[in-house]
């Protein structure tokens, strides 16, 4: 039993009053004579009695009227709660696109949202925790309007995070009665580790009714010529084999072919369509299929042809370099240290020092603006080079030194697979190719040191170290043929490639919401001017970085729709961008909320919304007693009554 007012309980000490009343009678008593002696002696036998119990009983009914006055006015109760203690509800609710589906009632969000406002209670206060917002202290009404406008989206959100955002809010509520609910689908890919589960909280399971799905998993481009291009279209199937799926390709608005194909259970397969060629191609792919989530049957891309890379080598003219940054991708030139345009310098997106000797200060200064303004830069140093003078540049550009040259025949072994550099070059680990040499080298003294490909030694034989602004690939040894093999090494082509590849990028054929995009955009920018990224729906200005040739811009949580983008320069339209949702929330695999009642104590698994508010409010229900007390308190003043009658 607990107390609204437990302060008046001192008054029980006014208890006493009667206590003394009975103990110290004040009434005198007169003696009167009367004849009949043995007669009297048995009377006052009898009054003496009698009046000694009703004094007892009159006692009992005073302190029962004066303690139940007093526990009536102190407000007892039963409650699993405090009465002065607040009731705070802090619930998730799963709004990620996989719970965009259909269950027994309905659509899952909608239906979860519908339930919490039939459900919740009206005087509690609520904090609401979804994938893209958090609403702190709401109250049912403000919680009733954000779940009628909820909507999905493609934001992810971790359920170690919720719990964690559950760990803190507990923390800061005082003289709170805390209750979480956690709802969701708990699809594995994001909502698979319950770490550090300390509060104690609720999980409801949202379920699709349906366990088929398809989805258009990624695409992809080959055999692109003047006249046509194959679109490769991977299809990932979980569930039955399907039969007879119609999926077409349009350019906008406008249909470009259409087939229909098969696909056995739990499948991928690669669908091609042959297009002609164009300057541009805003594709679409549309599959039409009843399954359990139709976002993943659209997929968008965007198709151009895209303008070529500008790279200047200084230094020796060597084919193999030509031989790889082709016309079709590139714009090559090839000067000697004597004859550099060094107004052309600027225009490049990457500069090869290819085996210089000495460096020049004129060239060091323009090398060092070019960098600053995002220029990328291989260094290839020559096996006489003036070590003072490299090591007075790479001090400017502030990435570490060269040491004396060491005269040691090593071999080119280790090949760093992780790094980004060589991302979708190797589909496996190369093992077993001819390791290219070298007969000397500089080793490199740098903290920035990121090894691309190593030495049998470990010492880096290329590395890619990180200025403020741009990217310096360093070579450790020269590479001709005169030092090394390497330029017969099939290492060459991808390295080479990738030099220029990395140093402008283009936009890819799309993109995915959700994740950190960097996209270079060829323009330049006045000095308070932004670039803007829109739709018809929606626009919004993304983080940008800009550069003497090009803006970069990174696009992380927006946007969250898919579909097409354009790029804007005040209203001008420079770039158009295909986004389509993550292909993670396509899966089908969720988690057993029974597995974690074997480990998870403080985790209640319950199947309803209904239910678990049901369930709050029975252990919060406040049982009020004072009018029981009120009532003994009456009864016990008639008693006295009847007694003293």
């Amino acid at each position: 039993m607990q107390f609204k007012h437990p302060e008046i309980l001192y008054f029980l000490a006014l208890l006493v009053i009667p206590i003394l009343v009975h103990l110290f009678q004040l009434q005198k008593f007169v003696k009167v004579p009367f004849t009949n002696v043995a007669f009297l002696q048995k009377l006052v036998l009898q009054t003496r009695k009698s009046s000694k119990l009703k004094k007892w009983l009159i006692l009992c009914t005073r302190l029962l009227l004066i303690s139940a006055i007093v526990f009536a006015f102190s407000q007892p109760y039963f409650s699993n709660k405090k009465v002065e203690e607040n009731q705070h509800n802090f619930i998730y609710l799963d709004n990620s696109l996989s719970t965009n589906s259909k269950g027994e009632k309905g659509n899952l969000l909608q239906i979860a949202s519908q339930e919490i406002i039939e459900n919740a209670p009206e005087k509690d206060i609520y904090s609401l925790q979804t994938n893209s917002e958090f609403y702190e202290e709401i109250s049912k009404d403000e919680l009733k309007n954000i779940l009628l406008n909820i909507k999905n989206n493609s934001e992810k959100l971790y359920i170690p995070t919720v719990l964690l955002k559950i760990s803190d809010k507990n923390k800061i509520e005082t003289n709170t009665l805390n209750n979480n609910i956690l709802i969701s689908d708990f699809q594995n890919t994001y909502n698979s580790k319950f770490t550090n589960v300390k509060s104690t909280f609720s999980a409801i399971k949202l379920t699709p009714s349906q366990k088929n799905n398809i989805a258009i998993d990624s695409v992809f481009i080959s055999n692109l010529n003047a006249t046509n291009f194959t679109l490769n279209i991977l299809v990932k199937n979980i569930g039955e084999e399907k039969n007879n799926i119609p999926i077409a390709i349009y350019d906008d608005k406008k249909l470009v072919s259409k087939q229909s194909f098969s696909i056995v259970k739990n499948e991928e397969k690669a669908i091609q369509f042959t297009i002609k060629n164009q300057s541009t191609f805003l594709g679409k792919i549309a599959l039409t299929f009843s399954d359990t989530f139709s976002f993943d049957n659209i997929f968008y891309f965007y198709l151009k042809n895209t303008k070529k890379i500008n790279v200047l080598a200084i230094g020796n003219d060597v084919n193999y370099l030509s031989k790889i940054y082709t016309k079709e991708e590139f714009n090559f030139t090839n000067s000697s240290l004597q004859n550099i345009n060094y107004n052309a310098i600027s225009k490049q997106q990457l500069i090869v020092l290819n085996e210089v000797k000495n460096i020049p200060e004129i060239l060091r200064n323009r090398l060092l603006e070019f960098s600053k303004n995002g220029g990328h830069l291989v260094i290839i140093p020559n096996e006489k080079s003036d070590i003072i003078s490299y090591n007075s540049f790479l001090s400017k550009l502030k990435i570490g030194k060269i040491e004396n040259l060491k005269k040691d025949t090593l071999k080119i072994t280790a090949i760093n697979y992780q790094h980004p550099f060589f991302k979708n070059v190797f589909s496996k680990k190369v093992t077993n190719f001819q390791y290219p040499n070298v007969k000397s080298y500089y080793p490199i003294s740098s903290v920035k040191n990121s090894k691309i490909v190593s030495f049998e030694n470990n010492v880096p034989f290329i590395s890619q170290i990180n200025t403020n602004s741009s990217k310096v690939y360093m070579f450790s040894s020269a590479i001709n043929k005169n030092n090394s093999n390497f330029l017969n090494s099939p290492l060459i082509v991808p390295v080479f490639y990738n030099f220029g590849k990395l140093s402008f990028e283009h936009a890819q054929l799309y993109y995915r919401n959700g994740q950190e995009n960097k996209i270079d955009i060829a323009t330049k920018l006045g000095k308070d001017a932004v670039l803007s990224i829109s739709n018809t729906e929606t626009s919004f200005i993304p983080l940008q970085k800009t550069q003497q040739n090009k803006v970069t811009i990174t696009t992380n949580k927006q946007p969250l729709e898919a579909g097409f983008y354009a790029v804007l320069k005040e209203n001008d339209t420079i770039e158009k961008l295909a986004f389509n949702f993550p292909k993670e929330e396509s899966s089908l695999d969720f988690l057993d909320l029974n597995t974690l009642k074997t480990t998870k104590k403080n985790v209640a698994i319950s199947s309803s919304i209904k239910d678990v508010f049901k369930t709050i409010d029975k252990k919060n229900e406040v049982h009020w007693l004072w009018k029981w007390f009120l009532a003994l308190a009456i009864v016990s003043l008639l008693l006295e009554i009847l007694i003293l009658k």
